[in-house]
């Protein structure tokens, strides 16, 4: 990876012709082969909406029109990277209303992701931060296995090379 940096002028074009060959390449694979991620309760440098829920609705209503295979969206839980909190925001209304495969990501452990799937509130649960400190995390959500913490400074590094290759595996801890 290179270290972030300012575009300069004459690279926007480049970028604006990525988005057009990406927009390309999923019309030709066709609608109920792309999936998206959509994050409606997050308020990333001021892009947060009044109405967060209808926001949600209107985002998955709109893509049933184009038959989008699934939704990923990323649940209103997380209070800091490691604190859950409890949200008065629900991901539900948007799972009734999408038509399509319905993952739900953010904050989830065994326990609450095997709840979300028998509650029907989702098709598939995503672990993004703890499959990046536990190798084998299916293995070692079958077995109950206790889990690394994950160490958020090492995500999606290069230089130097750490996470999720040397946590340690299941084998070594047990």
């Amino acid at each position: 990876f290179t270290p972030p940096r300012r575009l300069r002028i004459e690279e926007i074009p480049q970028i604006v012709n990525d988005f057009r060959l990406a927009a390309r390449n999923a019309i030709e694979a066709g609608a109920n082969r792309v999936g998206i991620r959509l994050s409606p309760f997050v308020d990333y440098m001021q892009s947060g909406d009044s109405n967060l829920e209808a926001l949600g609705l209107y985002m998955v209503e709109s893509l049933n029109k184009y038959k989008i295979l699934y939704c990923h969206m990323v649940e209103p839980r997380m209070k800091t990277i490691v604190e859950k909190s409890e949200c008065p925001h629900s991901l539900v209304p948007m799972r009734k209303a999408f038509k399509g495969s319905f993952f739900v990501a953010e904050g989830y452990d065994r326990e609450d992701g095997n709840k979300a799937i028998a509650e029907n509130r989702a098709d598939l649960v995503v672990y993004g931060r703890l499959f990046l400190a536990n190798p084998y995390l299916p293995k070692r959500f079958k077995l109950n296995a206790l889990l690394n913490k994950y160490n958020r400074d090492t995500f999606y590094i290069s230089d130097p090379v750490l996470g999720y290759i040397d946590y340690p595996f299941l084998e070594d801890i047990a």
